[in-house]
């Protein structure tokens, strides 16, 4: 059984370490709002080259926006049939600013996108990756932006060609009609 003395001297331990945590995903936040220019560079090596520079610009700034509002140990919708709660995981915010500024460091953002494009697969090539993981559990920035945009709406339909509206409400009555054919969408307008 754990002592008064022994539980307080613990406590007092742990309650840094929080703090701390906190603070290093406040000063993440920050540095990965600042350094919007290789967020950039590396959705233009990732992403599809058909969303163009200016759709590959949209969702750097969309998953920006994303990792700004995500909020851990937030109560997490529960499944269908259970009353279990779920809590949302720990920020991975400074382990990927950390990797954007590796990148940084490197020269990235004044490389060929040819280049880039190689610096990324070398490094996930390391990360020995079997499949696409989900955005929390991406071993790496590269790897996350990637997750972000294919669970997207846009992603879907691009793959397809079509749109389909994935994770859209559309009227039961158009459910059975073929979806409608992208459109050409010059220069990475949004489809």
């Amino acid at each position: 059984m754990l002592s008064r003395r022994h539980f307080i001297a613990w406590l007092s331990s742990a309650v840094p370490v929080v703090l701390v945590a906190r603070r290093a995903d406040a000063l993440a936040a920050n540095w990965l709002a600042a350094d919007e220019a290789t967020m950039r560079a590396l959705a233009a090596a990732v992403l599809p080259s058909e969303l163009g520079r200016e759709g590959a610009t949209r969702v750097a700034r969309d998953f920006q926006r994303w990792i700004d509002n995500y909020r851990e140990n937030a109560e997490l919708v529960h499944g269908y049939g259970t009353s279990a709660l779920r809590f949302s995981r720990p920020s991975p915010r400074a382990k990927w600013a950390a990797q954007l500024e590796a990148l940084k460091q490197t020269g990235f953002n004044e490389k060929t996108l040819e280049l880039r494009r190689q610096a990324v697969r070398d490094l996930l090539a390391k990360e020995r990756l079997d499949r696409m993981p989900d955005v929390l559990g991406s071993p790496h920035v590269a790897a996350a932006l990637l997750a972000f945009y294919y669970d997207s709406t846009e992603a879907a339909d691009l793959c397809y060609q079509a749109r389909i509206g994935r994770q859209t409400c559309r009227p039961l009555s158009a459910a059975a009609r073929k979806p409608l054919p992208l459109a050409s969408r010059g220069g990475g307008a949004r489809p």
